[in-house]
């Protein structure tokens, strides 16, 4: 049996360790990335806040084992994991195939008695806001086209044939498990929900985006930026205020 302490280091990577952590912040990518993406976010945020960066298999040092192809077997895992972390208030960012990933980890955190704080959920329609894709059934060069499309790696990386060779199997998993992902309209989580979008992002319209509030008991805002799916990047500073700004009035709560 491998220990349970060295699997939780593998899928959570902490860049700025502190014992003076008041609140958590795990942060799950977008499809095709890892961990490092937030490491601007656990910078920003340090020493108040633990930000657990997620990382899946698959990929960088996880390239030796089988990624994960169901957006459930990715929440069962994380689920697992952050029940064994000490308790801590917990907000969750995610990005992309992140976003449903973080709601279905919230989902089973809930059913097992926690009460996560919030969810921001950045460039995803709604869950059960379906499309017919099938992005991870295309050839190596399909997808690379996608990605090319949609701004979301860097054009260097993308003309290095060997890097995206080793990519491709996890990317391949990622979009499979987002396209092929199901929920129930009916399916809720507690906590309330901030939904950040792209005004041009061709994988989420406005009405997608909006309806996330079906999918929350709490209440439910909706953040347009400027740009594409990875809007993100351009605006890198305006949502790490947002998300400096959600922690700020949690320690004021608690006070």
């Amino acid at each position: 049996m491998p220990d349970s302490a060295a699997v939780d280091a593998q899928w959570c990577r902490r860049y700025r360790p502190s014992g003076s952590k008041t609140a958590r912040l795990v942060c799950l990518p977008h499809a095709g990335g890892s961990a490092p993406f937030f490491h601007p976010v656990a910078s920003a945020l340090s020493p108040a806040v633990d930000v657990i960066a997620v990382q899946y298999p698959g990929r960088q040092d996880r390239r030796g084992e089988r990624p994960l192809t169901d957006v459930r077997d990715l929440a069962d895992a994380i689920h697992g994991i952050l029940l064994r972390e000490p308790h801590l208030p917990t907000t969750f960012f995610g990005h992309s195939l992140g976003a449903i990933v973080a709601f279905e980890t919230i989902r089973r955190l809930e059913a097992a008695g926690y009460e996560p704080v919030h969810l921001f959920a950045s460039g995803r329609r709604a869950p059960s806001a379906h499309r017919d894709e099938s992005v991870h059934l295309r050839d190596d060069d399909g997808i690379l086209a996608e990605i090319r499309g949609l701004d979301g790696t860097a054009s260097s990386l993308l003309d290095d044939a060997d890097l995206m060779r080793a990519t491709l199997p996890a990317l391949r998993a990622d979009y499979q498990a987002a396209e092929t992902y199901r929920c129930d309209p009916g399916a809720t989580v507690e906590c309330p929900v901030t939904v950040l979008t792209g005004d041009s992002d061709p994988r989420t319209s406005l009405a997608e985006a909006n309806a996330w509030a079906g999918h929350t008991a709490g209440a439910c805002t909706t953040q347009v930026f400027t740009g594409g799916h990875f809007f993100l990047t351009a605006h890198a500073t305006e949502i790490t205020g947002l998300l400096q700004d959600h922690f700020h009035q949690q320690r004021s709560v608690r006070r």
